[in-house]
């Protein structure tokens, strides 16, 4: 297992953060290489990724979800072996600390030399500059779940 750890601060209330990583659908619109999520129950989602040329299809669990606080998950079936968490820390009023902690299982040659070169470190940093961007450009979230996991 490899492990990913990156943080980004972005100019936005912790609440406002949190509830737009909580719209699990927006995701393609900010991360590069994930095509489609569907979510089919509240703990469920449908991934469909591209990356590198590799396509791949998974379903997440989230298995910890505290609202303006954290969202946790782990992959339950499909082509992808990983888990992850993601933090939300109150800087100030009008400014949240977002931190990504990623567990994953490189598969084959490619994806394994990706990892060694550091492809997955600088695709999670790419995700959150885009999230960054995607967030602040708005000034509110697309959408919230406020529920416990």
């Amino acid at each position: 297992m490899s492990l990913v750890k990156e943080s980004i601060e972005v100019s936005v209330p912790v609440r406002t953060a949190y509830d737009q990583w909580t719209q699990f659908e927006s995701f393609p619109q900010f991360m590069d290489g994930v095509e489609r999520i569907d979510q089919s129950t509240e703990t469920l989602t449908h991934w469909v990724t591209k990356i590198g040329g590799v396509r791949r299809e998974f379903d997440a669990e989230i298995t910890e979800q505290i609202p303006d606080t954290k969202v946790a998950w782990v992959t339950v079936g499909g082509e992808s072996d990983q888990s992850g968490l993601v933090t939300f820390e109150r800087i100030d009023p009008s400014h949240t600390q977002v931190t990504l902690m990623m567990d994953f299982d490189p598969e084959g040659l490619a994806e394994n030399i990706g990892d060694k070169l550091g492809f997955i470190d600088r695709q999670v940093k790419g995700d959150l500059q885009r999230f960054k961007h995607f967030i602040e450009d708005r000034g509110a979230a697309t959408g919230e779940w406020r529920g416990q996991v």
